[in-house]
């Protein structure tokens, strides 16, 4: 379990690294990356920075406090986090009506649920 862990963990970081490009992308080139990106209109410029920044933290969190060994015990708050991010993401979904395309962050909202619950029981750094 402990592979898997590690596995659904580096896909999340890596989802969320890219995710983190709202930092740097313009709100108009964002929106034009088709209608699932149309929601980034709903937010503003610093609020979009504001979630590429939770994202860039949450990738980090995932991995190098394990794989530092450094304060591993961040893992599973950070998986912890993500839940709450995607759970507001599929929120927002709803919101607008985009029932289509709330399958990936499902799915996302599943694994990292998954890793917080593997990482804070069977499978914890602290034991």
């Amino acid at each position: 379990m402990n592979v898997a862990l590690w596995i659904i963990a580096g896909v999340l970081a890596a989802v969320c690294l890219v995710g983190s490009s709202k930092m740097f992308v313009p709100q108009e080139k964002l929106a034009a990356m088709g209608s699932s990106a149309q929601w980034v209109l709903d937010f503003s410029p610093g609020a979009l920075k504001a979630i590429g920044a939770v994202e860039l933290l949450a990738a980090a969190g995932l991995i190098l406090p394990a794989a530092l060994d450094v304060a591993p015990a961040l893992v599973p708050l950070a998986a912890t986090g993500l839940v709450v991010l995607f759970a507001c993401a599929l929120t927002m979904r709803l919101r607008r009506g985009e029932k289509a395309t709330i399958a990936g962050d499902l799915i996302y909202l599943a694994l990292a649920a998954f890793v917080a619950w593997g990482r804070f029981g069977p499978e914890s750094f602290t034991g």
